[in-house]
């Protein structure tokens, strides 16, 4: 049994089949740790997935209950890195990337990762990892409108998003939900002209808002971190 740690997200797999999933609270995480292997006992293998700074004593104790597998640069990967400074490619993008290498081999993929930021990948066919891209997410684009100036008012994602805005309210929804919404197909299709096969991946916590407002060329993907993460255990061998 394995421990997929993506820090904010746990699972536990049993093989290829996800046995439980849950969101962990920073504040907890030390205490739902506990809990989680106690619950599962049969946990054997670990792997972490973190991006910034994390408490020490996770690591020692995942490290103490687990053959424990981080996630760097420094790893098997079933990828070439041509990254030009591969040491600061996070964790989380080395993750989405391998996972669209098991999954699509020999396939040129882009993986968009929707969350905090949202990241843009290319792993082409001949199974080279050519970089991407980083901008601002969703709720980063409402906080920052809000945080930057003296009077636009926070605003939070809701389901009908109209084309053109009639309040200050719903002009903030659509510039910025339609405005990534435009930049995730401008980045699709800027890739799509120059290979014909590309498969696109979408897949963070806001894949699946996003997803109703893109073509359905595009696969919507929930778990797919967390996949690439238990294949990467494997391919370690740890």
């Amino acid at each position: 049994m394995n421990l997929v740690l993506d820090i904010g997200n746990s699972f536990v797999y049993e093989g290829e089949d996800l046995l439980f999933t849950t969101k962990v609270a920073s504040a907890r995480m030390a205490k739902e740790l506990k809990e989680l292997f106690e619950s599962y006992p049969g946990i054997k293998r670990s792997i972490l997935c973190v991006v910034g700074a994390l408490d020490p004593a996770i690591v020692v104790f995942l490290d103490k209950n687990s053959r424990l597998l981080k996630v760097s640069h420094e790893l098997k990967l079933p990828f070439e890195n041509r990254y030009e400074s591969p040491e600061t490619l996070g964790a989380d993008r080395i993750a989405v990337v391998a996972a669209a290498a098991f999954k699509y081999p020999a396939k040129n993929c882009l993986v968009i990762d929707a969350g905090s930021c949202v990241t843009y990948d290319f792993l082409s066919a001949d199974g080279v990892y050519r970089g991407g891209a980083i901008s601002p997410g969703l709720q980063m684009r409402f906080k920052a409108m809000h945080e930057h100036t003296d009077r636009l008012p926070l605003i939070a994602a809701v389901e009908d998003v109209e084309d053109v805005g009639t309040t200050t309210e719903k002009s903030l929804l659509v510039g910025a939900v339609n405005g990534l919404v435009y930049e995730i197909a401008g980045w699709t299709q800027s890739l799509q002209d120059q290979y014909e096969d590309l498969t696109v991946i979408l897949t963070g916590g806001d894949s699946q808002f996003l997803s109703k407002r893109l073509k359905n060329t595009i696969f919507a993907h929930s778990n797919f971190m967390a996949d690439g993460l238990r294949q990467l255990l494997d391919y370690n061998q740890v």
